[in-house]
């Protein structure tokens, strides 16, 4: 078993290149979501700081040796990272770990898997082409090139620090950008441990900055700094809505990957087996602290009870405790802020009258440390107009609604404000093929949840977000396209007239 350190690490900002203690001389205290205890000393960013970071970041993309690489090189410092992370993977999940409290059993498999995502967008680096368009009028040549957008300030929540940061690092460096991190003050060890890989990987000064500070006020500096180019940003809608607000005063480029109360469907030819473990992962996996998270399952009526007591039997198996055990289903909420907003949303639903059949309130126990544990949480009896069923409650909390038809399910599902993931469990092939099409979310899974790729577009429809992360689409949204005309005939027809190809 893991054994934690009793020493209590003080950690700096990392600005053009080197580590260095914030210019006020601030700390704020991390503490293990476990243990109770701080762990770890993080520096508080001043605006000095931000100013000093983003300026850094700029004079990088705009002179030096970043500016002048090609694609290709971009492409293989990105390897070299990647398979830095792969040697340094245990360290990394172990910080995660001691910062959000997730298990390390999760926290490993995310940072094995991280080098993937540096090994696919260093190998898309060079193969961002532009196109020469067909000539629509004699004498000019018409091409279209794709250029990085600047400075790119990535702004990332405490879930999921790493996996979530490097969706937004991996395509902004391949297109050429650099970047400043601002990871959640809940966990920001890991981010400034990485940002020592990228100086070993070989990377020029200022191409990645990474500052620590309480969210309103080291974020807003970054965001409303003017030469921020854009912001990439994940967290829940409030800090999204903010963000878009504060950006759109500068017409700043900005893609927003938001919360969700997203519809897990459970029809009566599913494998129910598969689908109780469906409905896990759906919630109680991460102590339901995942955007993507099936807090809503939908199971159509004929099975309805006895699909309820299977999951209840199930969830009841889950061990919590220590997340560095190997034996632990479920670790501790990860901030009390959290926990507290978890236990306010259960003592709603009871109000509101739907029936808890399962959990209901905070866990204790010799085996839970001082962490704030919550009981795996299941309401029957809910319809979609309660706040349980409609409001993103970020915990093990989870909404049973029965519905009868697909017709009704497709209505139930997509009346909510968000969009960003579904589940769908049948055996059916053509519902399998034909429902996906009918949901309002931006990632559909089909006999399976909770599965991601850095091949996959992931992101949401409605208030769920804006733009889309992974993938091809990805390393678009850190590239500007730009048209260039060419004229090669000589003279120019009258200045006074635009110039636009005969119809005739």
């Amino acid at each position: 078993m893991y054994e934690r350190s009793q020493q209590v690490e003080t950690l700096a900002l990392y600005v053009d290149g080197q580590s260095r203690a914030a210019t006020g001389g601030g700390y704020f205290d991390s503490v293990d979501p476990f243990t109770g205890k701080v762990w770890t000393r993080v520096p508080s960013a001043t605006t000095e700081d931000v100013d000093l970071a983003v300026r850094a970041a700029h004079r990088a993309f705009t002179s030096g040796p970043w500016a002048a690489m090609t694609p290709t090189q971009r492409g293989r410092l990105l390897y070299k990272l990647g398979d830095l992370i792969d040697v340094h993977a245990e360290k990394l999940g172990e910080l995660e770990v001691r910062d959000n409290g997730k298990l390390l059993a999760e926290m490993l498999g995310q940072m094995r898997y991280l080098p993937e995502w540096f090994y696919y967008y260093g190998g898309l680096a060079d193969k961002v082409e532009g196109s020469v368009t067909p000539a629509e009028r004699p004498g000019m040549f018409h091409y279209v090139r794709y250029e990085p957008i600047g400075v790119v300030a990535a702004i990332s929540p405490w879930n999921s620090p790493l996996v979530l940061t490097v969706w937004k690092l991996a395509p902004a460096l391949a297109a050429g950008n650099t970047v400043v991190v601002k990871p959640s003050e809940y966990s920001s060890a890991s981010m400034l441990y990485l940002a020592r890989l990228f100086e070993e990987a070989g990377f020029p000064p200022g191409v990645l900055n990474v500052i620590t500070g309480v969210g309103r006020e080291t974020g807003e500096a970054l965001i409303n700094h003017p030469l921020v180019e854009r912001i990439a940003f994940t967290g829940g809608e409030a800090g999204g809505r903010a963000v878009y607000q504060a950006a759109a005063k500068s017409f700043k480029r900005v893609s927003l990957e938001l919360g969700g109360k997203s519809p897990n469907i459970v029809f009566d030819d599913a494998d129910l087996d598969d689908a109780v473990r469906g409905a896990v992962a759906g919630i109680f996996a991460a102590a339901g602290q995942t955007c993507m998270a099936g807090s809503r399952l939908l199971v159509q009526d004929s099975i309805h009870d006895a699909f309820v007591d299977r999951l209840v039997a199930f969830a009841c198996s889950a061990k919590l405790g220590d997340p560095m055990r190997s034996d632990t289903d479920i670790g501790p909420i990860a901030t009390r802020p959290q926990f507290e907003k978890i236990l306010s949303y259960i003592a709603i639903a009871k109000q509101e009258g739907a029936t808890c059949v399962l959990g209901g309130g905070p866990a204790s126990g010799a085996d839970l440390g001082a962490g704030l544990f919550v009981q795996p949480t299941m309401f029957t009896n809910v319809h979609n107009r309660m706040r349980i069923a409609q409001e993103e409650v970020f915990g093990p909390v989870l909404s049973v609604i029965r519905f009868k038809t697909e017709d009704e399910a497709v209505e139930i599902a997509n009346d909510t404000l968000y969009g960003l993931a579904a589940g769908i469990w049948t055996q059916n092939l053509a519902r399998a093929i034909n429902l996906p099409a009918r949901l309002k979310a931006g990632t559909v899974w089909v006999n399976a949840y909770r599965v991601v790729s850095y091949l996959a577009p992931f992101g949401g429809f409605k208030n769920s977000g804006i733009g889309r992360e992974n993938g091809k689409d990805a390393i678009r949204e850190y590239l500007e396209a730009k048209s260039v005309f060419i004229n090669t005939q000589r003279g120019v027809p009258s200045p006074f007239v635009m110039r636009l190809p005969s119809v005739e």
